[in-house]
């Protein structure tokens, strides 16, 4: 009995390890960082491993990027990016029309002003993430800086990934927006949806906004956060997105292999065709041939073979065999 309860401890254990090492992996990045010093203070009181992505000209850039930094919390740039809507644009907003050469001059101001970033993402640009030429300009500059990039797909045709294609850029993508409504009940199944999507494909990312119904429902539900699911910060899922790895260099033509193989030999007539109860008759055939074993002179194969389908193989057996005198050897 001791034996049997141990062995079950082991078991348990060994299944415990199996589910923690397939737990699913939820990144959180919570957007538009530097204006709301109240609310981002909550943020910062949240897991070091949720991230804050900040608007390079908000007033309270660089303090909130140190006070992140300090607490081992990881920083990214959020960079403005022109949207196919209306609106009020921030200061510096990437176009699609523009040089790369003023490209540059915004990403090394964002720098400047947002230290200790390890990656960028985008704020809004449904306009500039669609466009081949705008986002080509922005990977060509970021190519230059040690930068992962997080594409808030706030557009399905956006072309990051392609713009990346041999500048050595990792790109990362949003799967859900946690609060597209300020309703907490929809906050919550966003939440909810998240932590699903973690589970079945192994990792998610969450976006989200320094709100104040979005703050409220991630202090509630991060204390409930299944054991099954492990908040991380972006950077670790990089090596789950396809690398934009630097093309090689063309390889020095080699000699061919002089050596091309045996010539097909082509057989002149097609062989017969085997068919299914081919098995059976080979089964039954050997059955037929043991001693002390009887079978019926005629079978109906195809009725056999639905029949072991329906059934199982040794009850349709024992249905067929005829008992026969006993023979002494």
């Amino acid at each position: 009995m001791l034996r049997i309860k141990f062995n079950a401890a082991i078991l348990f254990s060994l299944l415990m390890l199996s589910a923690g090492a397939k737990a699913g992996r939820l990144a959180i990045v919570i957007d538009d960082i530097g204006y709301r010093p109240h609310e981002e203070q909550q943020i910062l009181a949240l897991p070091t491993a949720i991230s804050i992505a900040i608007l390079p000209n908000a007033p309270h850039a660089r303090e909130m990027a140190t006070k992140a930094h300090q607490q081992g919390r990881e920083v990214l740039i959020h960079l403005p990016m022109a949207p196919l809507s209306k609106q009020p644009l921030e200061r510096d907003t990437l176009r699609p029309d523009m040089s790369q050469e003023e490209i540059a001059r915004i990403i090394r101001d964002a720098v400047n002003k947002v230290p200790f970033a390890v990656g960028l993402n985008n704020h809004m640009g449904s306009a500039m993430t669609s466009s081949a030429q705008g986002m080509y300009h922005v990977m060509q500059v970021l190519k230059q800086y040690p930068f992962y990039f997080l594409d808030s797909m706030t557009i399905g045709n956006s072309q990051s990934t392609q713009a990346a294609r041999g500048t050595g850029i990792n790109v990362i993508k949003r799967n859900v927006f946690l609060d597209n409504t300020s309703n907490e009940a929809d906050i919550r199944r966003q939440f909810n949806r998240a932590v699903a999507l973690a589970r079945r494909n192994g990792s998610a990312i969450a976006i989200g906004h320094p709100h104040p119904n979005t703050v409220r429902v991630l202090q509630q539900m991060l204390l409930t956060l299944p054991t099954d699911i492990v908040l991380v910060a972006p950077s670790t899922l990089l090596h789950e997105a396809d690398r934009s790895a630097p093309e090689s260099s063309p390889q020095p033509n080699r000699p061919r292999n002089p050596f091309r193989g045996v010539p097909l030999c082509l057989a002149h007539q097609l062989p017969p065709p085997v068919y299914a109860n081919a098995m059976f008759t080979v089964i039954f055939s050997s059955l037929n041939n043991t001693v002390g074993i009887r079978l019926p002179p005629t079978v109906c194969w195809s009725c056999l073979s639905v029949s072991i389908v329906k059934n199982s193989i040794p009850a349709v057996v024992s249905t067929l065999i005829v008992p026969t005198q006993t023979i002494k050897r």
